[in-house]
Formats: structure tokens, C-alpha cells, sequence
């Protein structure tokens, strides 16, 4: 004979009150590792890319006063930084230029060199570490005198005009060893012309991350700082920029973009565009990235240097929330700090 008996019998006449009332959804958090066990998202040094800060010169190093613990740096100290990625497991970094003023002109000219400070750190990078992905940009602003992103003629920033530069820089990017175009102008038709660009010169393997829902935003100020546009833009860019109060604009820019062949999304600025992001992948399910920006990090530096919030802590639910709203990585300032805390 069995003689268990069980502490209470299982009935079936319990009340809904009474089945509500027994469940606790606390019981999986009481513990460390039962809240490991059920943990939804997780962030992993795969998810980072690191965007860096590139100048001529040799041995030279810039902090940028707007971004705590970022530097300008020139292409050989560039090169050892993307050796200490590679050794952090950070899988890809996007390089943006800081040209001397005098290389600025109103078309952007210098942008069409090989030999401009963007394509020489490609090519140092790629030889120096080869496993480590690139990502460029071939928007126009570090390289025009006005600080816009494409063609300024009579006030208006031309369209097809800056497309077909854009075009041009990208191929010469790729011919530079770029693994990734990330063209940020947000000019139409563009993602499609790279497209053909890159195809008709045989570089059929390089992608193209689109900044596809890119709004006009207070979070740029530091970036524009880093790259030395602050004090050159005239007007703003909201005639080609997106405006934040716009969704379904955004998803109608996505889709335009998805068609004409663009093999990543993006979303930039990030956390205030957490919406989009899940929007973005429950319409396409396509890789999808949000770019931390300049503002983002800067904020949560500065709030953490004066004690008002935890910026490890901050840091790291900043990033979380990314995985959570549908990202598949993150570009962010904090890479190689994450990356060291993840790996240690």
C-alpha cells in the first residue's frame, strides 16, 4: 500500500480568485541564479561595434571634451585600438573622420581621396587586423564646409547631386578594404545607387547598413563636436533628417530602403527611439541596430561623474533595453568598457 499522502489534495473547484491569489510572480526573482534561469535578453560582446574617432597626424591623441573617456586619434594609434577590440572579441568598428578645415570645401570634395584620414585608417585596420569588420560612412558632413550631409547649391542640399557622391566615396571606400557601407545622409534613393555602385565595381560581398529611420535630433551636439562640425552647420538638416514625431514616416522610409537593397537597418538616436526599433523588426525581420549616440552617452556620463546615477549600472540597462526592443547590436561609445566587464 502506498502511504504517501499528499499535504493537500489537488481539487479542481478552486475559485479564479483562488487560482489568482496562488500565483507569485515573484518566485522566480527571489535568487540569483533562478533569475538568470528565466532572463529574457541577454547582452553579449557579439552585440557591440565601436564607433571611433580618426585624424591625421601620428602618435596623436584628442580627448573630446563633450564625450568623457572618447578620443580623436590618429591612424596608427587607430590601429592598436582596433587590436585591443579584436582581443575583447568586439566584432566590427565604424570609423568617422575629423578633417582639418582647410580640406572642407561646399561639395565635400575631399571625401572622393583614397587617401583622405578615413580610407587610410580602413586600410591600416584591414592589414593590421583582418578579422575585425569596418564600417564607414559616406555621408558628406566631416568633409564640407558647411556641415551638412550632402551638396549645398543656393541653400538647398541637392539630392541627386550628393547621391552620386556618395556613390562615388563609397566605392572608394570598399576598394579601401571597408567591409560595410553606412551611408547616414539620409538622402532618397541612395541605399539603391550604392547598391548598383558597389555591384557594377565588384564588390558584390560588401553590405549596407542603412540609417534608415535617422532623426533630427538634440542628441548630435557632442557628436558634432568629435568630428568638428559644431561650429560650421548653417540652418539645420530637418529638411532631410526625420522628424521625431513621426512614425509611420519612419516605416515608410525602412521599407523604401529594405527595397532598394539594403541588408541592415538602423535606428539612430537609440533610447529615445525604442518604439521604432521594435516596429522596424516586427515589420521587416531583418538585422536591425540602434546607434547609442553622442548624447546618449554623454548624459550618462555626466550624470554619473556628478553621483546622481550608478553608470555602470545605467551603462549596461541602457544597452539591455536595445536587445529588448529587437536589436541585434549596438553601436556604442562603451564598447570596449562593456566588452572588458563581459569578458572578465
Amino acid at each position: 500500500m502506498n502511504k504517501f499522502t499528499p499535504a493537500r489534495a489537488v481539487t479542481t473547484s478552486r475559485s479564479v480568485d483562488e487560482i489568482t491569489a496562488s500565483r507569485r510572480l515573484r518566485r522566480m526573482r527571489k535568487a540569483d541564479w533562478s533569475r538568470r534561469l528565466v532572463q529574457e535578453n541577454r547582452l553579449t560582446v557579439d552585440d557591440l561595434i565601436w564607433p571611433i574617432f580618426v585624424i591625421d597626424g601620428e602618435n596623436r591623441r584628442e580627448e573630446i571634451a563633450a564625450m568623457p573617456g572618447v578620443y580623436r586619434m590618429s591612424v596608427d594609434l587607430a590601429v592598436r585600438e582596433a587590436e585591443r577590440a579584436a582581443k575583447l572579441g568586439i566584432p566590427s568598428l565604424a570609423t568617422f573622420p575629423n578633417v582639418d578645415l582647410a580640406l572642407r570645401d561646399q561639395t565635400g570634395s575631399h571625401i572622393l581621396d583614397p587617401e583622405n584620414v578615413i580610407n587610410r585608417a580602413t586600410r591600416a585596420i584591414k592589414a593590421a587586423v583582418p578579422e575585425i569588420g569596418i564600417i564607414t560612412d559616406a555621408a558628406l558632413d566631416p568633409f564640407t564646409s558647411h556641415g551638412h550631409d550632402g551638396i549645398l547649391r543656393d541653400g538647398v542640399i541637392v539630392n541627386d547631386e550628393t547621391v552620386d557622391q556618395v556613390v562615388a566615396a563609397a566605392v572608394i571606400q570598399a576598394q579601401c578594404g571597408a567591409d560595410i557601407i553606412a551611408p547616414s545622409d539620409m538622402m532618397d534613393g541612395r541605399v539603391g545607387a550604392i547598391r548598383d555602385g558597389l555591384d557594377a565595381n565588384g564588390f558584390q560581398g560588401v553590405a549596407i547598413m542603412s540609417y534608415a529611420t535617422k532623426f533630427a535630433s538634440a542628441f548630435y551636439g557632442p557628436y558634432r563636436e568629435a568630428v568638428g562640425t559644431a561650429g560650421l552647420l548653417q540652418g539645420d538638416k530637418k529638411t532631410y533628417y526625420l522628424d521625431h514625431a513621426n512614425g509611420d514616416e519612419a516605416l515608410r522610409e525602412a521599407e523604401q530602403d529594405v527595397l532598394e537593397g539594403a541588408d541592415m537597418l538602423m535606428v539612430k538616436p537609440g533610447l529615445p527611439y525604442l518604439d521604432i526599433i521594435r516596429q522596424l523588426k516586427d515589420a521587416f525581420s531583418m538585422p536591425t541596430f540602434a546607434y547609442q549616440v553622442s548624447g546618449e552617452y554623454s548624459m550618462i556620463m555626466a550624470a554619473s561623474a556628478n553621483g546622481w546615477i550608478d553608470g555602470e549600472r545605467a551603462m549596461l540597462e541602457s544597452l539591455l533595453c536595445f536587445k529588448r526592443a529587437g536589436c541585434d547590436g549596438i553601436l556604442t561609445y562603451f564598447a570596449p568598457r562593456v566588452a572588458e566587464m563581459l569578458k572578465g
